[in-house]
């Protein structure tokens, strides 16, 4: 990846598009060449899909809980992971080390939903427990990671040099 394909993914972070004329106007790179590179982008796994982002509390899933989920297990760690993502509202879940075995991430219609998400992870036989913790208000919650940075410090840390 080069300094183009980075500055080429920080705007389609910033914009929320795809849009080769869009991302023209923002860099300044031919539309005819952001096609190209957006081809090789996704023959290489670099970009994943075209999907839309939803705002999630319009749609109406605007409740958030995070989970720390504590198990006991035998098998590989991957086979628990499954049975949590399994778990209706579930969208991030996180292996990590420490205590704590999971961090869990759901997003729910309403507070009846936490009571069956809870639920939920109280018949995974490997859960002991979980700690759960309803959020009052997101002060940063996205689906793009590179808003967070600049485009030179992209460029500076992922562009081959």
């Amino acid at each position: 990846m080069d300094e183009r394909d980075v500055r080429l993914l920080k705007a389609i972070s910033d914009l929320g598009t795809g849009s080769p004329e869009r991302l023209h106007e923002e860099t300044d790179i031919p539309v005819s060449t952001i096609h190209y590179r957006l081809n090789n982008l996704r023959e290489r796994g670099v970009i994943e899909n075209d999907l839309y982002d939803l705002d999630l509390d319009e749609l109406g899933l605007g409740v958030t809980v995070v989970l720390e989920v504590l198990t006991d297990y035998d098998g590989p760690y991957e086979e628990v992971a499954e049975k949590i993502n399994d778990v209706e509202g579930v969208t991030q879940t996180f292996f990590t080390m420490g205590e704590t075995d999971f961090i869990v991430l759901a997003r729910l219609p309403d507070s009846d939903d936490v009571e069956r998400l809870i639920s939920d992870f109280e018949g995974i036989p490997e859960v002991d427990r979980t700690n759960s913790t309803f959020v009052v208000a997101r002060q940063k919650d996205t689906a793009r990671p590179l808003q967070s940075y600049s485009a030179d410090t992209l460029v500076e840390k992922l562009a081959d040099e």
